[in-house]
């Protein structure tokens, strides 16, 4: 049976918590809830997320913003129907900065999360990952395939964390009846990204606006599938509205495979940029090839992209372009000061201080 959801059709509003609110993709999940007139609860720790961000949303009357690391328990007294777990650092530079940090947050984060969905009988979506997948031996990779990852290698933190993440989904949905989403997100890239994270499309942008040599590890024939963050965010949003029987796991990706150096030439003719490509030697379990099978995500939700790579890299080169020219103050860790998030903070109090 095809479930087809219209996300921009009428429903009731709903009181919606995003961990990693804060992030890339939690900033524009929040943008998207508003608009439909949900209630957002952003829980971010500001790690990699930034306030600059979630800026323009905090003075909404329906937005509030709590600084919090999920690996300490969340206690939020008022009710709460959904929640997209999105908390943890994506690229590798920033969860090899600390890996028991990023294990923890897939674990005892995801945990402290189904705690909370329990007690508030929410529904709760977990942003998983195509790095599940690890280095893959199938291509493309469907949903079934049970991956080949490295256990003990440097991006395994991540990796195993979110496997095992999957795995507390679903052991909570059995043991305490948790409606659990899991969603297993491939690339994706647009305006928001960090500049300094590491990521291809992030990086060649910033290299190519600055006229730096574009780095491109390995020979650039490995491959990876872009998806555009507004694609990806419809996606989250159909499979959080999808019915109960519709758990996942749920490719969300573009099935456009491209390679590494074909991307590089593509910003570069899009930047209009004389960089030069420098090579350099690949990192270690470096995924060779990376291509999401998306019938689940057609045939159940009625998704699949739409954002074209031309569309999706001029709006971020755009985006980046305005933030190459006024960089951005380095990443801290400042409490908000916003009149909305002091009118709230007694509603959202912290379980250990209950």
């Amino acid at each position: 049976m095809t479930y087809q959801a219209h996300i921009t059709g009428t429903r009731p509003s709903r009181a919606v918590l995003i961990t990693g609110g804060a992030g890339f993709i939690g900033s524009h999940l929040c943008d998207a809830l508003l608009r439909r007139g949900d209630r957002v609860i952003c829980v971010d720790n500001l790690l990699t997320g930034t306030l600059d961000n979630i800026r323009p949303l905090l003075n909404h009357p329906r937005f509030d913003f709590l600084q919090h690391d999920v690996r300490e328990p969340l206690g939020i007294e008022e009710g709460i129907d959904q929640i997209y777990s999105l908390a943890c650092p994506a690229s590798p530079r920033h969860y090899q900065r600390d890996p028991i940090g990023t294990m923890k947050t897939c674990v005892i984060g995801t945990m402290n999360v189904l705690e909370l969905a329990r007690q508030k009988t929410a529904r709760v979506l977990q942003a998983s990952t195509s790095e599940v997948y690890g280095d893959p031996e199938v291509h493309p990779q469907p949903e079934t395939y049970v991956g080949h990852v490295n256990m003990i290698g440097p991006r395994a933190c991540y990796d195993e964390g979110k496997r095992a993440a999957e795995t507390l989904m679903f052991d909570y949905q059995r043991a305490h009846g948790v409606e659990v989403k899991i969603a297993r997100i491939f690339n994706t890239y647009g305006p928001r990204m960090l500049e300094n994270d590491g990521r291809v499309v992030s990086n060649f942008i910033v290299q190519a606006l600055r006229g730096e040599p574009i780095t491109i590890y390995g020979e650039g024939s490995q491959t990876r599938s872009f998806c555009f963050i507004d694609d990806l965010v419809r996606g989250l949003e159909l499979l959080m509205e999808s019915p109960s029987t519709i758990t996942g796991p749920c490719n969300l990706g573009n099935p456009q495979e491209i390679t590494i150096e074909a991307i590089a030439r593509a910003v570069l003719a899009c930047t209009q940029s004389a960089s030069p490509l420098r090579f350099e030697s690949l990192p270690e379990d470096d995924p060779k090839r990376r291509k999401p099978v998306i019938e689940t995500a057609e045939r159940l939700l009625g998704w699949r992209p739409r954002v074209t790579l031309q569309e999706g890299l001029q709006a971020t080169i755009a985006y980046f372009s305005l933030r190459v020219a006024n960089p951005a103050p380095a990443l801290v860790s400042a409490r908000p000061s916003t009149t909305s998030a002091r009118r709230r903070r007694a509603q959202l109090t912290l379980a250990g201080q209950q």
